[in-house]
């Protein structure tokens, strides 16, 4: 896929490049009747943390039954860690890897996904505050996704959202090198944390005045 150069210096994919890789793995799907996540990954162009954090985060906000949080937020939560160990080679177990999903689940989760990611596409700028897009600040962004990991396995009702947002948005700004953006997924991490501990309290609560 072509690249453009941003105000830098460095090739990067142009806006909106993630969308349309989004597309391409669903009409793959289609024709094979179906993707393991490791074929997916590939299919979307597997170069980067970045694309593996979105494509794993999305299918939590897909409404398809089975243990897809669980399972997505556990591999997630793998995928950070190696982030924060500052690893170039993605790693994930066989039976993450190996995982197969319909073409009806990810045309699925590509139609919920498309219309989120392309507004967060629209707001991106490659270039701006620097100090959040280079090697280091990118591997301690491995923390917030871990905690977002963590919020998105457990088994709360309507829990995902905004776990699911804050990735989003984080990992496009990693691909478009926009540290304003990276700036407000993390803001939204923050909020996802507060929010999923108030959550969990209340559950406590409601559970011991119930008995």
């Amino acid at each position: 896929m072509d690249r453009v150069i941003d105000q830098d210096g460095n090739r990067r994919p142009p806006r909106g490049v993630t969308t349309a890789r989004l597309r391409e793995m669903a009409e793959i799907a289609r024709v094979k009747g179906g993707l393991s996540i490791g074929e997916a990954l590939e299919a979307m162009g597997q170069t980067s943390f970045a694309f593996t954090i979105l494509f794993l985060a999305i299918p939590a906000l897909t409404p398809i039954p089975g243990p897809f949080g669980m399972v997505f937020g556990t591999a997630l939560a793998l995928v950070s860690l190696q982030i924060i160990a500052g690893g170039r080679k993605l790693w994930l177990p066989a039976i993450v890897r190996d995982r197969r999903v319909s073409s009806a689940a990810l045309d699925l989760i590509v139609g919920h996904a498309v219309p989120m990611i392309a507004r967060v596409e629209k707001l991106v700028r490659a270039g701006r505050l620097q100090a959040l897009t280079g090697p280091a600040a990118q591997a301690l962004l491995g923390i917030p996704v871990f905690l977002l990991a963590v919020v998105i396995a457990l088994p709360i009702p309507f829990g995902n959202i905004l776990p699911v947002l804050s990735l989003v948005v984080l990992a496009v700004a990693l691909m478009e090198r926009d540290g304003l953006v990276t700036l407000i997924g993390l803001l939204l991490t923050s909020a996802t944390v507060v929010a999923t501990a108030a959550l969990l309290y209340f559950i406590k609560a409601m559970i011991f005045t119930a008995s």
